[in-house]
């Protein structure tokens, strides 16, 4: 396994109406403690998600998925979780939730090139 990273990622989801548990996938977050990668790839598909809500709060949901952003970037506008380690950052971000914005069980991975691999998954299940 020479060159290649442990990773873990886990797929965004935007469930518009929790209490019917309908969700569509927006993104991919990836982490690699070990080589300091904490990357996502988040692309809101708007149609579906009317479709499952007509009445969702689009520019809503566009700012809290920006957030996920901020904090893989370590950004200070991205409140104090930004400032935590690249491994607490990652945990935060998937940690079980019940809001609009969830994500999976977090999956393990090899890779020798983790942003080709976040594109991969962002693309196999996102687009």
């Amino acid at each position: 396994m020479q060159g290649k990273h442990l990773y873990e990622y886990a797929i965004i989801r935007v469930v518009p109406r929790v209490e019917r548990e309908e969700f569509i996938n927006v993104g991919v977050i990836l982490g690699d403690a070990k080589s300091g990668f904490l990357g996502c790839k988040i692309q809101l598909n708007e149609s579906k998600l009317l479709a499952l809500d007509p009445l969702a709060d689009i520019e809503m949901i566009q700012l809290n998925l920006h957030s996920f952003e901020k904090i893989c970037l370590g950004k200070s506008n991205g409140g104090k979780i930004a400032d935590m380690d690249l491994a607490s950052r990652f945990r935060w971000l998937t940690a079980v939730r019940s809001s609009i914005i969830q994500t999976s069980r977090p999956h393990m991975g090899f890779s020798a090139e983790l942003e080709k691999t976040l594109e991969k998954l962002f693309e196999e299940n996102v687009k």
